[in-house]
């Protein structure tokens, strides 16, 4: 079943009196439960791919179809609850609350959905045994590893059981041993849940966990 399309997306950005076209007439469907992976030089358009893919941005021709919402037709307030409803962020630079613990940034996008504290109590718990952090729940982010850090950001992607996890060069800021145990701890929950995946990133051994490899180069797929 298709979960995502994009039909003939332009995306231009103006700055000043100058007009950039980022995307040129992307067309694309990625189906419930894939491992998309976004390839492609700095400056191809793969950046901006995937805020379209993660309903960040809408398009400036063309229509995205998310779940079967056309989000292109969605105001700024009902956007951004359609992504807490649907969307897990994972970013490169993790973007985790320095004065919260591990459970507060893990919890907090289910205080934003007005969730029971009582129901936050048994998710996160039940999510800080799958990434395997339970003896970290009460550490602040700076007195994690990088790996652990990043973990935090998976689970709290998770929290909310998201149809999509967009996830922004996720091994960046990681050595190539943690970077492969992050990746197997993705490939494990999107089999355990079905969340379907994309990435957007120039590692290669990201795109080996991935179903599907989408090439972008000068704002088109090749």
């Amino acid at each position: 079943m298709v979960a995502l399309k994009l039909a003939n997306v332009v995306k231009d950005y103006h700055l000043d009196k100058i007009s950039v076209r980022a995307l040129k007439g992307v067309s694309l469907e990625v189906k419930e439960g894939d491992i998309v992976c976004l390839m492609g030089p700095s400056g191809s358009g793969k950046s901006t791919l995937l805020n379209l893919m993660g309903a960040i941005d809408v398009p400036t021709e063309g229509k995205v179809f998310i779940k079967g919402t056309d989000i292109s037709a969605l105001t700024d307030r009902k956007l951004s609850e359609f992504r807490n409803r649907t969307m897990g962020f994972i970013f490169q630079a993790f973007n985790l609350i320095p004065v919260f613990s591990v459970i507060e940034n893990i919890e907090y996008p289910l205080q934003l959905q007005k969730v029971s504290s009582a129901q936050r109590k048994q998710r996160v718990t039940e999510i800080l045994c799958s990434v395997g952090l339970e003896d970290y729940a009460h550490r602040r982010p700076d007195e994690l590893s990088g790996g652990q850090r990043q973990r935090v950001a998976i689970a709290r992607a998770l929290i909310t059981n998201p149809a999509f996890i967009v996830a922004d060069e996720p091994t960046a800021s990681l050595d190539h041993s943690t970077g492969k145990g992050i990746m197997e701890l993705m490939a494990e929950m999107n089999r355990k849940m079905g969340t379907t995946i994309i990435f957007a990133t120039h590692d290669p051994m990201v795109s080996e966990y991935a179903r599907s490899i989408v090439n972008v180069m000068d704002g088109e797929l090749v």
